[in-house]
């Protein structure tokens, strides 16, 4: 019973749990804000039936074959990836107790905190600035280290994008994301705890941060898509807008390597990597390289990316430092 129950549990899981980066709400509330802005940016023309729905999924989307390639990654990630790489993950609760228990071993115990709220307001949002530095410095290190580019390098070869877009990760770029985020996470939350005394639990909607879950319903889900809304000014330079992270998805080389954070822009300000976009929209086209040849088949979405990895691996080894034929962008 358990084997038949293994695809609809999967399944519940991604798109019934509020806390899911994919849920049925979050994408519910990221249709409402798209056809909020289809029906504002046309105010002045008539609004006929099946505008919104064309604007929504214009026909050259829906058919392109990098949204077939999302739909494959979309199936190994949520029914494989676990089965075959969940050990490979460092233990954030491990890491956690570990940074604490050294904490408390060297400087001594702290009194635990009367402020019990105020505690788990704090930890919660530490936490998710934790997992924003997690995720940018995760980032800037595929953009900057060639075997890394090689895995990373899958989802930046989707030519369109859609909300699919985030599953097409290669399985090793989710592994090295996955640790460092622990990580980042674990040293965050054992030094909190022992600052607080005690352990303090983050305020959370199915074991994910309250603010994750808050972005991800606001609008991270359109970030992957043809919808162009920028954040601009002082926001531009906090929050990372749905038109942002379609500039580092860009083919031009000036948006090379911009724009590594996930909801928020303010590590990408501090360390000099953010492009905050215009209002009007700029013309982009996506994909690794403009003219590069589309990465659509398994072979160059799974097998290709580890072999040209291991290549770069093997040429750090012998201390050769001769171009080889394909190079990762370089940050400015």
């Amino acid at each position: 019973m358990d084997g038949f129950l293994y695809f609809p549990q999967k399944l519940a899981r991604v798109f019934l749990s509020l806390g899911s980066g994919f849920s049925l709400t979050s994408l519910a509330a990221a249709l409402v804000v798209a056809a909020v802005v289809i029906t504002w940016r046309r105010r002045h023309r008539p609004l006929r039936p099946g505008t919104i729905a064309r604007g929504l999924f214009p026909v050259w989307l829906v058919r392109h074959a990098s949204v077939r390639a999302d739909i494959g990654y979309f199936a190994f990630n949520v029914f494989v990836y676990g089965l075959i790489f969940g050990w490979a993950v460092v233990s954030y609760k491990f890491l956690s107790g570990f940074v604490g228990d050294s904490l408390t071993t060297a400087f001594g115990a702290v009194a635990p905190t009367p402020y019990e709220f105020t505690a788990r307001v704090i930890i919660t949002l530490a936490l998710f600035l934790a997992y924003e530095f997690g995720y940018w410095l995760d980032h800037y290190l595929k953009h900057r280290v060639p075997a890394l580019w090689e895995l990373h390098k899958v989802h930046h070869s989707a030519n369109v994008l859609t909300p699919l877009t985030v599953f097409r990760i290669h399985p090793l770029d989710g592994v090295i994301f996955a640790n460092i985020l622990a990580v980042s996470l674990g040293v965050t939350n054992g030094v909190a705890n022992y600052l607080f005394g005690k352990p303090i639990t983050f305020f959370s909607i199915d074991d994910t941060n309250v603010v994750l879950v808050l972005f991800v319903h606001v609008y991270v889900h359109l970030q992957h898509t043809h919808l162009w809304i920028a954040f601009t000014g002082l926001a531009g330079r906090i929050f990372l807008s749905p038109a942002h992270h379609q500039i580092h998805h860009s083919n031009n080389p000036v948006h090379f390597d911009k724009n590594l954070g996930s909801c928020l822009a303010i590590w990408d300000w501090l360390f000099g990597t953010l492009y905050v976009p215009a209002k009007a929209p700029e013309p982009l086209s996506f994909g690794v390289k403009a003219g590069e040849a589309d990465m659509h088949s398994f072979g160059e979405l799974a097998v290709a990316p580890m072999q040209r990895a291991a290549a770069h691996v093997a040429q750090s080894l012998r201390g050769d430092d001769a171009p080889l034929p394909d190079t990762p962008r370089t940050l400015s």
